[in-house]
């Protein structure tokens, strides 16, 4: 699930979290399993007092419900590094499935995936993903996905990717260095540049390809992902037929936004302590998603990264937003943005900014009455299918089979 980024900050105090492990499990009658739960520990640290005032606080993440003790307990493992997070989205592939969500139980049927691990030039093994049309099915174009911060490119994706890719289109994806299946500690964003020249360099493997020449190519980003897009077609004006984003994280609302001097501070103790988890984080998931029942369904995500925020990470994010609002006038890529009215953590307002300076002669802003953050996951099932068709139809209109 993407909970994207918002920060919210008391003028005199800035408050600092670092995470802490604790012993591994044995399950009796059953191999030695290195697992350890996530217990939320949290340090906590004043920095406007003489002496830091130190609070520690553990919360315990609330159970999956419908699994075994044992299931929960491979859950709720350490997840900082890519290893732990690929054994346990395997153990939970049959749970997903069986999740009572339109994007599982009404997803096309037919489709042609591929899973495989490509090592970027940082030494990085990155996991990507292709859903592809039925054979025979002639390819209308490519679709690029960018996932949002915290999220992966699989799980409520691979019902997105399904009905995109049924429509005839090859769908990718990838997970960013640090979330999903990828390598890099879990949440870690060191530089956010790196995220846009991963992105680049993968996809232009990809797209690469002899199944995908001639064709028009396109990009979807979603919340972060959103400016990971934006970022890249910066970076590559000319690369893309299109970008597509969805709740993008484009720009970040004023009352929200750090002041000066904390912002500073902020910036060199990510110097320090760049890995350590910022405090506090807001669940946004009641945000996030309109319909309860699916929002309970987000916990089974059980890679994604939902625990604090991580120092350099917030700089990173913060600092990307700013960089995108300077230069927004240079998106100049046919653009659709899409984005629920009632959205609460990225502002529908910043997608209106967006639409309104950008200088892309083709451009289209879709504003979904009473829709939360996840316009494609959380909402109810007709307007999840509107949502798809109006992204499919946007494509069809500039694809041709001629």
């Amino acid at each position: 699930m993407d909970l994207s980024l918002t920060l919210r900050f008391r003028p005199r105090e800035l408050y600092l979290i670092a995470g802490k492990s604790i012993s591994p499990i044995y399950f009796p009658g059953k191999q030695y399993l290195p697992i350890i739960p996530r217990l939320k520990t949290n340090l906590v640290t004043t920095v406007s007092t003489p002496r830091p005032h130190l609070v520690l606080k553990a919360k315990i993440r609330s159970p999956l419900e419908g699994v075994s003790e044992e299931m929960n307990a491979i859950a709720f493992q350490n997840l900082d590094f890519a290893p732990a997070r690929r054994r346990v989205r395997l153990a939970f592939v049959e749970v997903q499935r069986q999740l009572d969500h339109c994007l599982f139980k009404m997803a096309p049927t037919g489709i042609r995936t591929e899973e495989w691990y490509e090592r970027n030039s940082r030494g990085m093994e990155i996991f990507c993903k292709s859903w592809m049309p039925e054979p025979g099915v002639r390819i209308k174009g490519a679709l690029f996905f960018c996932h949002g911060y915290g999220d992966t490119c699989t799980f409520f994706f691979e019902g997105i990717a399904k009905y995109i890719a049924a429509s005839g289109y090859a769908v990718y994806a990838l997970d960013h260095p640090g979330f999903g299946l990828s390598e890099g500690l879990h949440g870690y964003i060191p530089s956010f540049d790196e995220l846009a020249y991963n992105v680049i360099e993968n996809y232009s493997k990809i797209k690469g390809r002899p199944e995908l020449r001639g064709l028009r190519c396109f990009l979807l980003g979603q919340s972060m992902g959103g400016a990971v897009a934006l970022k890249v077609h910066l970076k590559e004006p000319y690369g893309w037929n299109g970008v597509i984003l969805v709740a993008p994280m484009c720009k970040i609302a004023e009352d929200v936004k750090p002041p000066a001097p904390v912002l500073k501070v902020l910036t060199l103790m990510s110097k320090v302590m760049p890995k350590a988890k910022l405090f506090p984080q807001k669940d946004l998931a009641e945000l996030a998603f309109r319909e309860l029942r699916k929002r309970k369904m987000a916990a089974y995500n059980v890679i994604s990264y939902n625990e604090q925020t991580r120092l350099k990470t917030a700089v990173e994010l913060l600092k990307v937003t700013s960089e995108i609002e300077k230069q927004v006038e240079k998106v100049s890529s046919p653009l659709l943005i899409l984005h629920g009215a009632a959205d609460k953590v990225t502002d529908p307002l910043v997608s209106q900014f967006l639409y309104e300076k950008a200088s892309a002669k083709d451009k289209t802003l879709k504003l979904y009455d009473d829709g939360y953050h996840c316009i494609l996951e959380g909402e109810p099932d007709d307007r999840i299918f509107r949502v798809l068709n109006d992204i499919v139809s946007w494509l069809d209109s500039r694809c041709s089979l001629d």
